[in-house]
C-alpha cells in the first residue's frame, strides 16, 4: 500500500515513542540527520543505528552499528529507514527478529520493497514505504509552513 489516509499516519506517528533511524547520518546537512533531529525535537526518542559511527553519542543516545545491537530494555516502536531499496529486506527481516515491541516500519522517500512489507505486514507491522515521518508530522499537524511551505505568498515577488 502507497496511498495511506491522513488518519492512518496520524495513528502511526502519534503511537511512535521510540524510533530507530537505520542509517542515520552525523552530518548536520544530511536529510537522515536533520529528520532524526526533528522528530527528537518533538518528543521522540531517536536510537541512531549506523554502523560506521557505533558507540558514538547523538542526540544524547549511543548510535548502534545494527537494529539487532539495540538492548532489550529500548522499546523501539518504529524503525525509520534510510538506505537503498535493495538494502531494505535484512533491515526489516533484523527488526522483526530483534524488536518485539516494533509495531511500524518506515521507509524513506524513494526507498521501497514490497517484499519486506510483505513481511513486516505478515508479521502485524505497519509499514509506510515512500514517506517521510517528518513532512508528514509538518502536514498533518500543521507544521509545514515552519518549512518553507503554505506561507501563502502566491508569487515569487517579495
Amino acid at each position: 500500500m502507497t496511498d495511506y489516509t491522513d488518519d492512518h499516519l496520524k495513528k502511526l506517528l502519534n503511537r511512535a515513542r521510540v524510533i530507530a533511524v537505520v542509517g542515520v547520518s552525523m552530518n548536520s546537512v544530511r536529510p537522515s540527520f536533520y529528520v532524526a533531529r526533528y522528530l527528537s525535537l518533538k518528543g521522540k526518542r531517536i536510537i541512531p543505528v549506523n554502523p560506521g559511527h557505533a558507540g558514538k553519542t547523538l542526540f544524547g543516545e549511543t548510535i548502534y552499528s545494527d537494529l539487532a545491537s539495540i538492548p532489550d530494555s529500548i522499546p523501539v516502536d518504529m524503525v525509520d529507514i534510510f538506505r537503498r531499496s535493495d538494502h531494505v529486506p535484512p533491515i526489516v527481516d533484523e527488526a522483526l527478529e530483534h524488536l518485539p515491541k516494533l509495531k511500524t516500519v518506515w521507509m524513506q522517500i524513494g526507498v521501497e520493497n514490497a517484499e519486506a512489507a510483505a513481511r513486516a505486514t505478515a508479521a502485524g507491522v505497519d509499514v509506510v514505504q515512500n514517506r517521510c515521518p517528518k513532512i508528514e508530522m509538518q502536514r498533518l499537524f500543521g507544521e509545514l509552513r515552519m518549512g518553507g511551505f503554505n506561507t501563502g505568498i502566491i508569487s515569487s515577488k517579495l
